[in-house]
């Protein structure tokens, strides 16, 4: 029970692959192009699966007459480190295809990927097969856009003045913080998220509420 549990764990959160393919050599292409893409999946089945639906629509070439050359993962340079991503995508929905920038903050290119399709199933109704990573990057904080992320972009620097306490028991320490702000670059607090409640509305309803305008 508990290795179904950590499997679904670690299925629940993207893995970013790097795909390699090609068409099988033939008389008539003997050496033929290799295709390469960035591929966020939660294991390698599907990252593999998801190649070639992408190249499919893209070439003349399909999982029939191709081979995948490589199929491997990609890790984080420095996992350790809280970055700004921003996200280029397109997903389809009831009403058409729409495109969407979307920014978030994590440690890996893969748990902000991961964000961003949790984000799009909660908020749009968007399916994972109907969503389309364009681009991923890694952006500064003056060039970021939405409030949410805005909000974090403030730089503590704590001085710990320890003082050893002569009344009570040697042990005790009195830890003094001096916390000076900096501020990046003419970044504001706003309110994220304003949710207009009108005086009279009823509070128990069945239609769910839609607080995004």
């Amino acid at each position: 029970m508990n290795q179904r549990i950590e499997s679904a764990v670690r299925s629940a959160k993207l893995r970013e692959y790097k795909v390699v393919g090609r068409l099988l050599p033939s008389a008539k292409n003997p050496t033929p192009p290799l295709y390469r893409m960035r591929i966020f999946a939660p294991n390698h089945v599907v990252a593999k699966s998801r190649f070639w639906y992408f190249v499919s629509q893209l070439r003349k070439m399909k999982k029939a007459n191709g081979e995948t050359v490589y199929c491997g993962l990609v890790y984080e340079r420095t996992p350790l480190k809280v970055k700004n991503f921003g996200i280029w995508l397109r997903y389809d929905s009831r009403s058409g295809t729409h495109n969407m920038y979307r920014e978030y903050r994590d440690l890996t290119t893969s748990g902000a990927v991961t964000q961003c399709y949790r984000d799009m199933g909660a908020r749009h109704r968007a399916r994972a097969h109907s969503i389309q990573i364009m681009k991923v990057q890694v952006i500064p904080a003056n060039k970021c856009r939405r409030p949410a992320i805005k909000q974090f972009h403030v730089s503590l620097h704590v001085n710990h003045t320890m003082m050893q306490s002569q009344v009570t028991l040697a042990f005790e320490l009195m830890l003094e913080y001096v916390v000076s702000i900096q501020q990046d670059s003419k970044i504001k607090f706003p309110l994220p998220h304003r949710v207009l409640r009108r005086q009279h509305k009823p509070r128990f309803t069945t239609k769910r509420p839609n607080t995004f305008f």
